[in-house]
C-alpha cells in the first residue's frame, strides 16, 4: 500500500453526477447523484446515510471507481481516476483500494486464506504469509483458514472479507452496508475493525442504513434525492436517525 500524502485529501470529489437512462425510453432519465462535492482527509472514517433510493450506493460506486460518473471529477490520493482508462483504473484499485460489501464478494473456488491473500496476488506483490495468518487470527478464523466460502457461515464469510482488507492495509476502504447481514455482535466487530483501519491511516467511507452503525464513524453525511443535504459528527445515533427521517419527509412532501 502506498500511503496517501497528508497535504492532499484522500478523497476529493467535485460536481459529481450520475444519470441513468431508462431502458426503452429515449428521453427519460433518472438522476441518482446530483452535483455532489466531497472532501475526506487521510485516516478519516465517514458514514454516508439516507433513505432507500437516495443514491448513496451509486455515489459510493462512482467515488470508488466501480462505476463511471456522468459528470464531475473524482480524485483518489491525488489521482484523477475519472481520467483513467479502464485497465489503469483497475490497476489503481488493486494497488490502493479495499472493498467490503453486504455480499461478502469472496471467490468461491478459493479457501478463506487464499481469499485474504488475493489482493496481493492481483497487484503482483504477494502479501507476507504472517500478515495473512495474523489477519485471520484476529478475526477468529484460524480454524476456518482452509475452508471454502460455502463451508462458512454468513458471519464468517463477512469476517473473511474484513480480514482481506486488514491484511492488505489499503489506503482507501469503501464499505457498502457491511453490517446489514450480520447479528449485533458480529456487526459491532466489523465496525471496530473499520475504526482500527482508520486509526492506522486508512480512509474509510461506509454506506449504511443503520443509524447506530453510522454513529460509530467520525463524521456522518446525509444524502437525499441524489445530493448531500447535511453533515454531522458521529456519536449520536438518534441525531442520525432524525436527520434521515427529515430527508425522507422532505422527499415525500415534494
Amino acid at each position: 500500500m502506498q500511503a496517501a500524502r497528508s497535504d492532499i485529501p484522500a478523497i476529493d470529489v467535485e460536481a459529481l453526477g450520475r444519470v441513468f437512462t431508462l431502458p426503452g425510453r429515449r428521453r427519460a432519465a433518472v438522476t441518482a447523484v446530483d452535483n455532489v462535492a466531497l472532501n475526506l482527509m487521510t485516516g478519516s472514517f465517514t458514514a454516508l446515510v439516507g433513505a432507500s433510493g437516495c443514491g448513496k450506493s451509486t455515489l459510493l460506486q462512482c467515488v470508488s471507481g466501480l462505476d463511471r460518473p456522468t459528470s464531475g471529477t473524482v480524485r483518489l490520493l491525488g489521482t484523477d481516476i475519472t481520467a483513467l482508462r479502464p485497465r489503469d483504473a483497475a490497476r489503481f484499485r488493486a494497488d490502493h483500494v479495499g472493498f467490503i460489501f453486504q455480499d461478502d464478494n469472496l471467490v468461491t473456488a478459493l479457501s478463506a486464506r487464499d481469499n485474504v491473500a488475493l489482493p496481493g496476488r492481483l497487484r503482483r506483490r504477494p502479501l507476507q504469509r504472517t500478515a495473512v495468518d495474523e489477519a485471520l487470527e484476529r478475526l477468529g478464523l484460524t480454524a476456518q483458514a482452509h475452508h471454502l466460502p460455502h463451508e462458512l457461515s454468513g458471519g464468517e464469510r463477512q469476517r473473511v472479507a474484513v480480514a482481506r482488507v486488514l491484511a492488505s492495509r489499503p489506503a482507501l476502504v469503501f464499505a457498502d452496508e457491511p453490517t446489514a447481514a450480520l447479528d449485533v455482535t458480529a456487526g459491532a466487530g466489523v465496525l471496530d475493525w473499520l475504526r482500527e483501519l482508520a486509526t492506522l491511516g486508512t480512509t474509510v467511507l461506509m454506506v449504511t442504513h443503520d443509524a447506530a452503525a453510522a454513529a460509530r464513524a467520525d463524521a456522518v453525511l446525509v444524502m437525499g434525492a441524489g445530493r448531500l443535504v447535511a453533515a454531522m459528527p458521529g456519536g449520536d445515533a438518534d441525531a442520525v436517525a432524525l436527520a434521515v427521517l427529515r430527508t425522507r419527509e422532505g422527499a415525500e412532501g415534494r
